[in-house]
């Protein structure tokens, strides 16, 4: 187990490096310049252009040599500095994400983990009894096939439009200033709750179509005919397939989880909640590269960790797993 966990890491090592190459490279092959977008946006004189685009190139060192950039992201990276943001002013990257991560952490994670056991409860379920599946199907799918941001819009127009019961803009009101007061919590919560809801539906539907789905083909796979020719009781069949069918619920749960440093963009979008997804489409319009390569690296990071919690895992819950590992046979 020592060796596979070891050649893992290793496997992991190399995905990073080239990754976080390739991450460094994609902003640099962007067309634009970050120097010439924040100038762009200042009312600065026409015969002060050329000294600040010299001064902000030195101060970024946008005027080195393409190589030495290329030792500078690794040397800096290595040291912990992810660089510092051009259109921000020079602020941290890494203080600019952490200001966004706490926003997308609380609406992704209720929402991943808690779709993720509602709709697996209810799949499995659907899965058994005919009347339930007959009527939660359709549901499931058209909830599945909805997009985001129309799931958004829509839910935007409803309870924010027509029934004014949630605010529609905002990680909280422009009112208040952030203090731990229930007041302040309840803004936090009412604004939450729309991109919490639109993100859950959808995510409720696939969980939901998917258990159902592997349900139905484990209880028909041989190993549980084999179960009821020999007279095993409905609950033990029913629990081994339910342990079979949800080893792919898992991986894709722990995928889920990878991205979520990436923050749900469309929906963040909609509703201006101040989370990673916004903060990534504010780095590319105004093409700065520190910023957008910082932010890649944070979802690299995350969906690395993600995959390695997959392997931990399947080790744990499959024992299947564990006697490949081993190299005996089952």
């Amino acid at each position: 187990m020592r060796r596979y966990f070891g050649r893992k890491l290793l496997i992991y090592g190399l995905t990073f490096f080239i990754a976080a190459t390739i991450d460094w490279m994609i902003p640099r092959f962007m067309p634009g310049n970050p120097v010439q977008s924040l100038l762009s946006r200042s009312h600065v004189a026409p015969d002060a252009v050329p000294a600040l685009i010299a001064y902000y190139n030195n101060l970024f060192g946008l005027d080195r040599p393409i190589w030495e950039q290329y030792l500078s992201f690794w040397g800096a990276l290595l040291s912990g500095d992810l660089g510092r943001s051009v259109y921000l002013t020079g602020r941290p990257v890494t203080d600019v994400i952490m200001s966004a991560v706490p926003y997308t952490l609380a609406l992704l994670v209720p929402a991943i983990l808690l779709s993720w056991w509602a709709g697996n409860s209810f799949g499995a379920m659907a899965a058994r009894r005919r009347w339930l599946d007959n009527a939660a199907l359709p549901i499931g799918y058209i909830l599945t096939a909805t997009p985001y941001m129309w799931l958004a819009i829509v839910l935007a127009w409803i309870l924010g439009f027509i029934f004014r019961l949630f605010p529609i803009s905002g990680g909280y009101s422009y009112a208040l200033e952030p203090t731990l007061t229930w007041t302040f919590v309840g803004s936090l919560f009412s604004h939450w709750f729309l991109p919490f809801a639109s993100l859950f539906l959808v995510m409720f539907g696939g969980w939901a179509i998917g258990m159902r789905n592997m349900i139905i083909y484990e209880l028909d796979a041989d190993y549980s005919r084999y179960l009821e020719a020999l007279g095993a009781p409905t609950r033990l069949v029913r629990k081994y397939a339910f342990r079979n069918a949800v080893l792919p619920q898992i991986t894709g749960l722990a995928l889920q989880l990878g991205v979520i440093v990436s923050g749900a963009l469309v929906t963040e979008i909609v509703f201006s909640y101040p989370g990673i997804g916004k903060l990534t489409l504010a780095a590319i319009q105004n093409e700065d590269y520190f910023l957008l390569q910082g932010i890649f690296l944070f979802i690299i990071v995350g969906v690395l960790i993600a995959n390695f919690l997959v392997d931990i895992a399947y080790v744990l819950v499959d024992p299947r797993t564990r006697v490949g590992m081993s190299g005996r046979s089952a």
